[in-house]
């Protein structure tokens, strides 16, 4: 869809680096930079900051958005689905929806990338609830994971 009007609209949003929301976890953070509701759904942008040798997601697919990640410095491991590549800063991974693929940091040095989804899925809100989870302290079973996974648009491969 394009914007139709011969006449620009004031609709640029600008959010100072302080005031970004998110989630800051004992191994990593997530900023959540623009999410979809920023951005009239058309795309969402989360930064994560990952520990040394703080792990990451299992494999697993997403079917209503596709995924590209960032690396904006140490080194980030992707999985495309048929192997494993160490990626540094200024690497980059496209992930189309259903793609399988999984990251982690499992270097003795911190990470950071930059996360874009598109369309603007609210992913915030599966950020946020997973962290719930883990400072609570609750072990959820495997058909609660299967289903919160579901809920937010995350099938685990394999």
């Amino acid at each position: 869809m394009s914007y139709e009007s011969r006449v620009g609209e004031i609709s640029a949003i600008y959010q100072a680096a302080a005031a970004v929301p998110g989630i800051r976890g004992p191994n990593s953070s997530m900023l959540f930079v623009a999410p979809g509701s920023m951005t009239r759904r058309q795309f969402g942008m989360f930064r994560r900051d990952m520990k040394a040798r703080s792990g990451g997601p299992d494999a697993h697919i997403h079917r209503t958005f596709s995924e590209s990640f960032y690396v904006l410095r140490g080194t980030v491991r992707f999985y495309d689905g048929t192997g494993w590549v160490d990626a540094t800063a200024g690497d980059f991974l496209y992930v189309p929806k259903g793609g399988i693929h999984a990251f982690r940091n499992d270097s003795d040095k911190p990470a950071s990338m930059l996360i874009l989804f598109a369309p603007g899925a609210p992913r915030e809100r599966y950020f946020m609830e997973v962290d719930e989870i883990a400072r609570s302290g609750k072990q959820l079973s495997d058909a609660e994971w299967n289903e919160l996974w579901a809920r937010h648009d995350q099938y685990m491969v394999g």
